[in-house]
């Protein structure tokens, strides 16, 4: 078959060199980070696509998903390949569509919103966006290798989020252009709330080739660290200048002990058995930032400016999702969750579950704004990996009592990420993507329905 298909995209694309056969790199191709989930990386290291291809126009796009649905072949649409629930796996084979040589920036318009192709890497963004007074409102942890395509489709948000929400809030994506894998591709405009059919849906409904990602007005932003005695104090803290709308921030995150221990790069901002809170805060509240830690109990351990994507250290190269990296390089057991803790009664959550898994479980805290404008206590956990049944029982305890789960440990939308309950991205894959062609296997309301169960 791969012959096949390698004679029918190279026809399509007129450069064989942008179409790929060579067996390791379709492997590369077809990965992603799943691995961080020790169920994940036993259910998906064996699943691969048969070929991938790069296109770089959206006539090409157009031609490749014709070409696809002609022959009942799948495709799955890559992005920059950092997602973490094998967003981006091909679990029937079938064509990997690459779109990281799509990847021009056509603008930055006057009132501050990019239009770019969905391979546009987010650090160059971020750079660009700069230098003509203008910032992401949020980006991953991933920021110097994720594309703004990808992070549309797998993400949901990151630094910055916890003053202008996630993807889906506030307007961040105003419009994209997305090709259908109907008899006949055609390229539909999503725009307000239509981006809702297809944003965070992993490429099971549209391919994404044109984006409207409203930025921010650009801040000069100083990075700190301080250390707090115990856990409650650097939370309290950290939550006083999340929850105030006094403090211009981007990112406040809090890393119960040991977890600062796993940042070797960076031990000098560490304190020896102590609870450390990270923040980007403005520049021009540094020192008032300063003050209120040494009042609140804290030792301040770090500042530095931030100047762009290249900055060193980067601290939030250690937040988010990268917290979760550093630790298993420490000790590979280690694995996570995504929660979201109550902002009125997390710290009788938080003492649930100290009491009922003790160390099993790690406190990372990254304050989000939800799409109501309610600063949350986000949180990435490590876990301490002992077993499936082990870990689905916390999941189902933290649900328990009232904390929100996203399970980073399957591989379909509907548990592991933010599927909308008015089925909006179902209907979408009805109506765009008739013969499930379109990375299958990853919208179960979609499989479910086609097998008539």
């Amino acid at each position: 078959m791969s012959e096949t298909l390698a004679a029918g995209l190279s026809a399509i694309v007129g450069d064989p060199a942008r179409v790929i056969t060579a067996p390791a790199v379709v492997e590369r191709l077809s990965k992603d980070f799943y691995w961080y989930s020790p169920i994940l990386k036993r259910q998906l290291q064996a699943k691969h696509g048969d070929i991938a291809v790069q296109p770089v126009s959206v006539d090409e796009v157009l031609a490749i998903a014709r070409f696809a649905g002609e022959h009942r072949v799948p495709l799955t649409v890559r992005g920059a390949g950092t997602g973490n629930y094998g967003q981006c796996i091909p679990l029937q084979g079938g064509i990997v569509l690459d779109l990281a040589l799509m990847d021009k920036l056509e603008a930055i318009t006057e009132d501050g919103v990019a239009v770019c192709q969905p391979g546009l890497r987010l650090a160059m963004l971020e750079t660009e966006a700069r230098s003509k007074g203008w910032e992401l409102r949020m980006y991953p942890s991933t920021i110097a290798k994720a594309s703004v395509g990808g992070f549309l489709a797998g993400g949901s948000g990151g630094i910055g989020s916890v003053a202008h929400g996630g993807l889906r809030d506030f307007d961040t994506v105003r419009a994209f252009e997305v090709v259908t894998m109907e008899d006949e591709p055609r390229v539909v405009l999503h725009e307000g709330a239509g981006v809702h059919e297809i944003l965070h849906a992993w490429g099971t409904n549209g391919i994404l080739t044109r984006i409207w990602f409203a930025l921010t007005p650009a801040v000069e932003w100083t990075q700190f660290t301080a250390a707090f005695d115990t856990y409650d104090e650097a939370f309290l803290f950290a939550k006083t200048i999340a929850e105030s709308s006094a403090w211009t921030k981007r990112l406040v995150t809090v890393f119960e002990w040991p977890i600062p221990s796993f940042f070797k790069p960076v031990k000098q901002i560490v304190a020896q058995d102590k609870t450390l809170v990270l923040i980007m805060i403005a520049s021009a509240q540094a020192d008032a930032l300063n003050s209120a830690a040494v009042a609140a109990k804290g030792e301040v351990t770090f500042t530095g400016g931030y100047t762009g994507p290249r900055t060193q250290p980067l601290l939030s190269d250690y937040t988010w999702n990268h917290t979760t990296l550093w630790a298993m390089k420490a000790d590979p057991t280690w694995t996570y969750l995504q929660a979201g803790f109550s902002p009125t009664n997390c710290m009788e959550q938080f003492r649930l579950l100290r009491e009922r898994y003790g160390k099993e479980i790690l406190f990372h805290i990254e304050f989000m704004k939800n799409g109501e404008g309610v600063v949350i206590p986000g949180a990435i956990p490590l876990v301490y990996f002992t077993g499936e049944e082990r870990l689905n029982e916390m999941i189902a305890y933290c649900r328990e009592i009232g904390v929100f789960i996203a399970n980073p440990h399957v591989n379909y939308l509907e548990d592991a990420g933010r599927y909308r309950a008015d089925n909006i991205q179902l209907k979408a894959k009805q109506k765009y993507d008739p013969r499930g062609l379109l990375n299958p296997g990853k919208m179960i309301g979609f499989q479910t329905e086609r097998h008539g169960e």
